[in-house]
């Protein structure tokens, strides 16, 4: 598995397992499977409600604790100050685990910037190694900046080849934050892998279209987590290190019309306000 190495000096591996919309009983299913196959890079949330079942498994796992990068998110929830600390220390203890590799604000809503001082305090207490952002915009990437000890190392953005972020990567150029996809494979979108673009490389390296999107993010910079419960599927995303897209096939799939899926709202939707009480997972 690559990595790369983010501006705290931590690495971060390229391709990861997430398991966003999965309920307990698949993480247990299937989580085990990933790192079977050789992922060790595990994104969740606490509004995924299933960081107990990927503590359990990371228990289970003949895999050791340091080999994995587990990352979690705080919700606008925890963000006031008084309330970050103590939800940090619930993230650890329902995962499981003395620390945890990557922690990001999960939504750009709320008091973030007074819980950018407790990320920072986390991070120098030794419960969190890597902290960053999650959706929010270079706007209100650079509120944080304005205030951090410690610069954002992530941040985790929908990126795909039909919303490439180069706009975004541009305004925060000199920050040397590492940029992970969610939709990497554009919400499975198959418009988007019928594309000229994607389905030329395909042919030509006996790849399917996925794979070369999961290459170009890989050329890009970014950080992926394609989701999976198939087992082949997981094995499919991982291949993908033995092939290189020349300078004209990715100004091609670069050149594809540009389009959210999903546009981030400058006031927070209904389920931002109404996600609460993690404690209730089983």
């Amino acid at each position: 598995m690559q990595s790369l190495t983010m501006n705290d000096g931590h690495t971060i591996p390229v391709l990861g397992y997430g398991v966003f919309q999965m309920t307990s009983a698949e993480v247990a299913a299937h989580l085990p499977e990933a790192i079977a196959a050789g992922y060790r890079h595990i994104d969740t949330a606490n509004a995924y409600f299933n960081e107990v079942a990927v503590g359990r498994v990371v228990a289970s796992s003949p895999v050791a604790r340091e080999d994995l990068f587990i990352t979690s998110k705080l919700f606008p929830q925890s963000y006031p100050y008084a309330q970050c600390g103590k939800d940090i220390d619930a993230t650890l203890e329902r995962l499981g685990t003395d620390y945890v590799d990557l922690l990001l604000l999960h939504q750009p809503y709320g008091e973030y910037v007074s819980a950018w001082r407790a990320m920072e305090e986390a991070v120098e207490a030794g419960k969190v190694r890597s902290i960053g952002l999650s959706n929010f915009s270079a706007a209100k990437v650079h509120e944080i900046l304005d205030v951090a000890r410690i610069v954002p190392a992530v941040l985790q953005v929908e990126a795909h080849p039909y919303w490439n972020q180069h706009a975004l990567k541009a305004a925060l150029a000199d920050t040397g934050i590492v940029f992970e996809a969610w939709y990497p494979l554009g919400h499975g979108d198959r418009t988007l892998l019928a594309e000229p673009a994607l389905t030329g490389p395909a042919a030509r390296y006996g790849k399917t279209a996925a794979q070369v999107v999961l290459r170009w993010h890989l050329q890009e910079g970014n950080v992926t987590f394609p989701k999976t419960l198939n087992p082949q599927h997981m094995a499919d995303n991982l291949d993908i290190f033995d092939f290189t897209l020349t300078g004209e096939e990715v100004a091609a799939i670069n050149a594809l019309p540009q389009r959210p899926y999903y546009q981030v709202p400058d006031e927070p939707p209904a389920f931002v306000t109404t996600v609460m009480d993690y404690s209730r997972q089983a």
